[in-house]
């Protein structure tokens, strides 16, 4: 007895959808980069300028190596900018929007870390995304140890601040134009670090025509600075003593107990100045003496004296007046004459502050100037004509 098998056979017929796009890309990519050359920059111009939006992502603090300042970091950089050359119509292609390609392919700004201290200035190699608008996408991984000047000044509680500065290496700000992305670093994928803390993360854009700064300022720059402050300060000060000088009890301006008992007693003393209350009682004296000489000398008055009680009187109240007059303007004129001294002590204490900081400041300028001459330049200089 045999047993008979039965075959059944299927015949699937599709297009082919899979062969047909794989074509349809061969093709895009034989049409975008036949006459591609990736070393021309993607402009129509020769004045163009290649925009470039660029941010960065960071993934790991390393390391910091306060020995050797060093810092070592995990990041992504994201670029992108449009390639005016690798533009196509989505309808020719089965709809194709984006293509992926080797990013040792197409044209690539030369951004680099410029404070880089292990020679290694590039980024990984990866590929990019390409739209059919020319919009390129490139966010390249890399390692990079940049230089950190590390201060221990609160070890082990420390707190540094580390930049990266990344630029253009071979264009300058009208060929290739940096746009920051955001100002603030990308920390959503960061890996925290078990010995270092991430504070805060910003970024800032430098104008391409900034002037570049010396770390050490000259000594003719030094100097400039101090005499600016000191002329500033001088002028103040000066203003401010004559304001004191012209005080008195017409510009409501009171005499303090504490400010009588230093500008007019004690300081005096210590610079070696006359006292106030000496240089008024002369100058009451002198004015005494000068009163008296313009004294009548005695001789008969002939006048008939009038003894009522009513000419008494009226020159009891004249008297009165003339003392409250006298004494008043004597008053008006001691604390003027206060004030005046107060400016002279002022002005004396000044004085001697004005040739201390001079001294000290010419001191500070010129002394490690004489000391690198006499202790650097002239040995080396004998040396070399020994």
């Amino acid at each position: 007895m045999g047993y008979g098998h039965n075959y059944i056979f299927i015949n699937v017929i599709g297009p082919p959808v899979l062969s047909s796009y794989a074509k349809t890309e061969d093709k895009l990519f034989k049409h975008l980069f036949s006459s591609y050359q990736k070393w021309v920059r993607p402009v129509e111009d020769l004045n163009g300028t290649v925009q470039v939006k660029f941010g960065l992502a960071i993934s790991q603090l390393v390391d910091v190596d306060e020995k050797n300042q060093l810092m070592t970091t995990n990041v992504w950089m994201k670029q992108e900018w449009t390639d005016m050359k690798l533009r196509w119509n989505p309808d020719h292609y089965l709809g194709i929007t984006s293509i992926r390609v080797p990013s040792d392919s197409i044209w690539i700004p030369d951004i680099v870390l410029y404070d880089n201290a292990d020679g290694n200035f590039e980024a990984t190699v990866t590929k990019a995304v390409v739209r059919y608008d020319g919009t390129i996408s490139w966010t390249p991984p890399a390692n990079y140890k940049s230089a950190c000047t590390i201060d221990v000044t609160f070890f082990p509680f420390d707190l540094q601040n580390c930049s990266m500065k990344f630029g253009s290496w071979t264009y300058d700000g009208s060929q290739v134009d940096i746009l920051l992305e955001d100002v603030h670093v990308d920390k959503r994928d960061y890996f925290d670090s078990g010995e270092w803390e991430i504070v805060t993360a910003t970024a800032l854009q430098l104008p391409t025509d900034l002037c570049f700064l010396s770390q050490v300022i000259p000594l003719i720059g030094e100097y400039l600075v101090f005499t600016m402050i000191f002329v500033t300060l001088s002028i103040v000060i000066t203003v401010f003593a004559i304001n004191i000088h012209h005080r008195s009890s017409s510009t409501h301006h009171s005499m303090a107990p504490w400010v009588r008992r230093i500008f007019l007693h004690h300081l005096p003393k210590l610079l070696c100045m006359r006292s106030h209350v000496d240089r008024y009682a002369t100058t009451a004296a002198r004015n005494g003496r000068e009163g008296l000489g313009y004294a009548k000398s005695p001789g008969h008055d002939t006048t008939p004296l009038l003894n009522t009680e009513h000419s008494l009187r009226a020159a009891l109240e004249s008297i009165r007046y003339i003392t409250l007059h006298v004494v008043k303007e004597n008053e008006v004129r001691e604390v003027v004459q206060d004030w005046k001294f107060v400016a002279q002590v002022l002005d004396r204490v000044f004085l001697w502050a004005f040739l201390l900081v001079s001294l000290l400041g010419s001191a500070l300028l010129f002394i490690p100037v004489i000391y690198k001459w006499a202790n650097i330049i002239v040995p080396s200089y004998a040396g070399s004509t020994s």
